[in-house]
């Protein structure tokens, strides 16, 4: 996913979208000054928060996932904090819990971290389900309650998860009901030798991961750009045709023979928002075809399940979904 040459704005759109469209153009480069490539996942990541979608980042150990995420916060001028998900972990450490105070023999609530812009939940996959399903609600509702009361999260509040798609032992697959919840599921390749020699060729001139402002990471996009980008969103138009053309892609999936699983109502409803978020990047006021095409991958690869002699005989999610897109007609 790369933004093409845009167009001039829409007559309808005024200069404060336009200069909101650019400062989250901006964020890549602004990110790539700590993490080197990853460009995708930055535009994916983007999207999420012009959808206020969740994301579920999966990569091998060392591929920068956490730092991506807390570059991203920073160039976005939003607050962000981090839980490492372990088999120890309660759900009251995620959301809050209620403290007794001795001094006014009452209970009060303390916020948990989920109480933040961008919640990076690290290895979620690696603390038990009951722990995972705290985050539901938040997920779904944006909000937490506790002994009944419901406590409204930050606006924008997104999930930034990161699972390891290799090491399986001591971990708790997310179910089902709970993968559909995330937007958008980025895959973090290992780099190419080029990119790897940049990492390194950084890490030898006293490049610290930890020190973000002395990578030179700014915000460049204010909270005020993102509402009035989320806005704009919004207003994107989407044709009948395209419209149909999400469900047939979608449709499409549920009879496909490599898979046990297809893309729910949820999915095209989450595959039509992605699109219209990367047509307004884009610099248009309309979806086409290929933007649906475009976000396919990321926004329905973990909705559906393979097959079981489907996965024996070495078949990938992603060439199942490539498929499924050559099958379905493109409308004109």
């Amino acid at each position: 996913m790369t933004p093409e040459t845009a167009p001039p704005p829409s007559a309808a759109e005024g200069p404060e979208v336009e200069d909101a469209r650019q400062a989250l153009r901006a964020v890549r480069q602004e990110v790539a000054k700590a993490v080197v490539g990853q460009d995708a996942a930055v535009t994916g990541l983007v999207i999420a928060v012009l959808c206020r979608g969740h994301v579920l980042l999966e990569g091998v150990p060392g591929v920068a996932k956490t730092l991506l995420v807390r570059s991203l916060s920073a160039a976005l001028a939003l607050d962000t904090k981090r839980v490492q998900f372990t088999p120890d972990l309660m759900p009251g450490d995620v959301t809050g819990s209620l403290v007794y105070d001795a001094q006014t023999s009452r209970f009060s609530f303390r916020e948990g971290p989920v109480f933040t812009n961008i919640l990076l939940a690290d290895e979620i996959n690696r603390t038990p389900p009951k722990t995972q399903a705290s985050l539901l609600e938040a997920m779904e509702e944006k909000q937490v309650s506790v002994e009944g009361e419901p406590r409204p999260l930050p606006d924008p509040f997104i999930v930034a998860a990161t699972q390891n798609p290799v090491e399986y032992e001591g971990t708790y697959p997310l179910p089902e009901a709970q993968l559909d919840r995330f937007l958008l599921k980025l895959t973090l390749p290992l780099p190419p030798r080029e990119d790897e020699v940049e990492v390194l060729a950084r890490h030898a001139t006293g490049f610290d991961p930890r020190d973000l402002a002395a990578a030179g990471v700014r915000a460049v996009a204010s909270p005020q750009q993102l509402a009035i980008a989320a806005a704009a969103v919004r207003r994107v138009q989407c044709s009948r045709e395209v419209i149909g053309y999400v469900v047939d892609v979608c449709r499409a999936t549920r009879s496909s023979p490599s898979l046990a699983l297809g893309v729910s109502p949820r999915g095209a409803t989450a595959l039509l928002a992605t699109a219209r978020a990367w047509a307004w990047l884009s610099g248009r006021d309309y979806v086409s075809p290929d933007d649906v095409k475009a976000l396919a991958r990321p926004t329905l690869r973990h909705r559906v399940q393979l097959r079981p002699e489907a996965e024996l005989d070495g078949v990938s999610v992603d060439a199942v979904l490539d498929s499924v897109l050559g099958s379905v007609p493109v409308p004109r």
